[in-house]
Order: structure tokens, then C-alpha cells, then sequence
């Protein structure tokens, strides 16, 4: 049915959306400070792996123009977009992009942290699988990838901040409300709750694996006997 009003993110989308900026901020914040905030540090990580988690099956479950099919940047659908005569709904194509750099990357990150190491008290929950030395590398590529999450970070709002200004198409309000107003088109399908239950338990079980919870608890340090005298 055509309107001037659709329902375009549902809520678990937009929570989604929401948590991940937050937790992303806090991440970053913590890791530049750490000291006593790494210990947080990586207890935002396993947050950031969960709701990844989630992100990756609610794009084949989610409803309409959360699915990862709705907006795969295919290079066809870029050139119509930069030609200025792409006219869909939901992401478009250089956002389509952006949304899978951000999932690419966080995902890369997480998973180098759960087997990092400063060099001082804090290891990742998986640091006990690997060697000392590929955990060195692994944590010199969460390092370096810190720098460039930043970046796609800082590009992601200012291209938001560009479209409400210069093309008066506010992206923010949406992805609040979930309502999209002045376009025609079939609002989001889908989703329903059956979908959500799955892609929470999946999460929930990415983030019990990354903790490292199942693993046995390290052998007792030998007992040191006290002389005597």
C-alpha cells in the first residue's frame, strides 16, 4: 500500500542501532584512558560481540530494510546512486557499504581483543588458547584498528549530518520513531517474534563462547612452604 508515512526500522533495528553507538563511544573512551577501565574496557567488548551477533541474523530474519539482501552495495547499485537516480527506501547504497565496513571491522576488533594482552594485568577471555606471541600481534592489530574504527566512526556522522543539511533528508529521526515520512512505498514486513528469539539466543550463546566461561579454571599455584624458623 502506497503512503506518505511507512513504518521503515523496526525496534529491534533500532535499539540495535542505538546500543552500538553507545557501547562503541564507551569502548573507545575506555580503551584510550585504561588504567582501571580496561577491565570495563573488555566487558564492553563482549556487548559489542553479542549485539554483532544479533545484527548478522536479524539481516537474513530482521523484517523488510534491516536484511542484508535489502542493501548489499553491489556496484551497479552504487554508480545508479552517485548518477543521483537511486530512489529506494531504507540504506542506500553508500550507506549500505558503510553498515558492512562497521560490521566488518567491529567484528575483527572483538575478536583480535578476546585474545589480546596489555603487557601488564589485563588479557582477553581466549588470551589462555594461543600463544604469547600471536596474542602480541593480535593485540597490535586491536590497537591499530582502534585508530581506523575512529575514522569510519567520524565519516559515518558526518555523511549523516550532510544529508540532513544539504539534502534535507533527516536519517536520524527514523531510526528513532522507525517512521519514514513524505515517501511512498510498502512499509517493513517481517521480523516477527519468533525471529527475535532466535537471533537473541544466538547472541546470547557468541557471548558465553567469547567469555571464556567454559574454559577450566586454571590449575592452583603450587602451595610454598614457610621455614620453620
Amino acid at each position: 500500500m502506497n503512503s506518505q508515512r511507512i513504518r521503515l526500522w523496526d525496534l529491534p533495528t533500532r535499539l540495535f542501532h542505538w546500543l552500538l553507538a553507545l557501547a562503541v563511544i564507551a569502548a573507545i573512551v575506555s580503551g584510550q584512558l585504561g588504567g582501571k577501565l580496561i577491565e570495563l574496557h573488555g566487558k564492553i567488548g563482549l556487548a559489542i560481540i553479542g549485539l554483532i551477533a544479533f545484527r548478522i541474523v536479524w539481516g537474513f530474519a530482521g523484517s523488510t530494510y534491516a536484511r542484508f539482501a535489502q542493501f548489499f552495495p553491489t556496484p551497479a547499485k552504487i554508480k545508479v546512486y552517485l548518477k543521483g537516480e537511486w530512489r529506494g527506501l531504507g540504506h542506500n547504497p553508500l550507506g549500505g557499504l558503510s553498515v558492512f565496513s562497521l560490521i566488518f571491522l567491529l567484528t575483527v576488533q572483538v575478536v583480535s581483543g578476546l585474545f589480546a594482552n596489555d603487557d601488564i594485568a589485563f588479557v582477553g577471555p581466549l588470551f589462555e588458547l594461543i600463544d604469547k606471541s600471536l596474542s602480541d600481534r593480535l593485540s597490535g592489530i586491536h590497537e591499530l584498528l582502534s585508530n581506523v574504527l575512529i575514522a569510519l566512526v567520524v565519516l559515518h556522522v558526518i555523511a549523516v549530518a550532510f544529508h540532513g543539511h544539504f539534502k534535507k533528508d533527516n536519517l536520524v529521526k527514523p531510526m528513532i520513531t522507525g517512521w519514514k515520512e513524505g515517501v511512498t512505498g510498502e512499509s517493513a514486513k517481517g521480523g516477527g517474534m519468533v525471529a527475535l528469539v532466535v537471533a537473541v539466543s544466538i547472541a546470547g550463546a557468541v557471548v558465553y563462547g567469547a567469555s571464556g566461561a567454559w574454559l577450566p579454571e586454571p590449575p592452583p599455584l603450587p602451595a610454598v612452604e614457610t621455614p620453620s624458623w
